[in-house]
């Protein structure tokens, strides 16, 4: 399934010492399956989920293993991202980074400047990593940090909309599914009531019947 044109391969992580030990229930990853099943119109999904400690040795190793091993397109986190001592996911994931994608972090910080003056607080980080192939080849995985409420999630990944649903600030996942081309993964579409993708003219294939 790994290397089917037809599947996208997500990992979603939510990173978070009390609901991964049972004190609350997470509502991150939820919030994400929801998101992703409005938004994309094809390939299918295939989902894998986990939930773990704001420790950076194991946000490390979940990161690498959806990557290599499970053989993700796109792994989005959630949590960890602020100043506190043990929000580590952002020193997590450039650990594991080939190549840095700095427009997705300064993005989401305009998106909820909107809202909150704390969001300069916010260190979330956008990276790629490659993982070997058959034959020697390579192929890239995103990995993105976002933020850890439900809410907060929706309005990066949709950006903001005035009420009649036209588009103000764009959400960062307007420029995911055309980083996924380029990084050697399956060909995104997405549902344009909820977001609408963007590609260069030349980059746009012809729908399918």
């Amino acid at each position: 399934m790994q290397n089917s044109p037809d599947v996208l391969l997500i990992g979603l992580v939510s990173i978070s010492d009390r609901a991964s030990a049972g004190v609350y229930k997470d509502e991150g990853v939820p919030a994400l399956e929801d998101w992703l099943g409005k938004a994309i119109a094809s390939p299918r999904l295939s989902v894998q989920t986990r939930l773990i400690p704001d420790e950076q040795a194991v946000i490390e190793k979940t990161l690498v293993e959806l990557v290599d091993h499970a053989g993700c397109h796109l792994v989005l986190t959630t949590g960890g991202t602020g100043p506190a001592k043990r929000d580590v996911t952002p020193e997590a994931t450039l650990a594991v980074a080939d190549k840095l994608m700095p427009g997705f972090g300064e993005q989401m910080r305009r998106i909820s400047l909107e809202f909150v003056p704390t969001a300069i607080l916010s260190r979330q980080v956008a990276v790629i990593r490659y993982r070997r192939m058959a034959g020697g080849a390579s192929a890239g995985s995103l990995i993105i940090n976002l933020p850890g409420q439900p809410k907060s999630i929706r309005e990066t990944l949709e950006g903001l909309k005035d009420k009649d649903a036209g588009q103000i600030v764009p959400g960062i996942f307007a420029a995911v599914p055309y980083c996924i081309d380029l990084i050697g993964g399956p060909y995104i579409e997405t549902n344009e009531d909820v977001i609408k993708a963007f590609r260069p003219k030349s980059a746009i294939r012809p729908k399918k019947d």
